[in-house]
């Protein structure tokens, strides 16, 4: 997340696991672009890699306009991580990972 929000088209982001079959986790980020920037998955994953271990790429980039949150003002990435399981159809890695 630090490294990500330098990048200029960036105003915030945050990052969370989603369950994969093969890893048990994949990363993933949610993206708020700065008023007027433009930017696709591919430019963040390719700035990215020249900056951060290949691991730490995610797999998934999703672009949105705001964040759920708490009354408090907090992130809730636990929502953000359920919207992708289900936005992904891996709710059957999700069960795995519970069981």
């Amino acid at each position: 997340e630090e490294v990500l929000i330098q990048h200029p088209a960036v105003s915030q982001a945050y990052a969370f696991g989603v369950p994969d079959y093969h890893l048990g986790e994949e990363l993933a980020v949610w993206v708020k672009l700065k008023p007027g920037a433009s930017a696709g998955s591919e430019d963040i994953r390719g700035w990215l890699r020249e900056r951060v271990a290949h691991f730490k790429v995610p797999r998934h980039v999703k672009f949105v306009a705001d964040f759920p949150m708490t009354v408090t003002g907090k992130v809730q990435k636990f929502m953000m991580r359920q919207a992708m399981i289900e936005e992904l159809g891996l709710q059957a890695e999700a069960e795995i990972q519970t069981a």
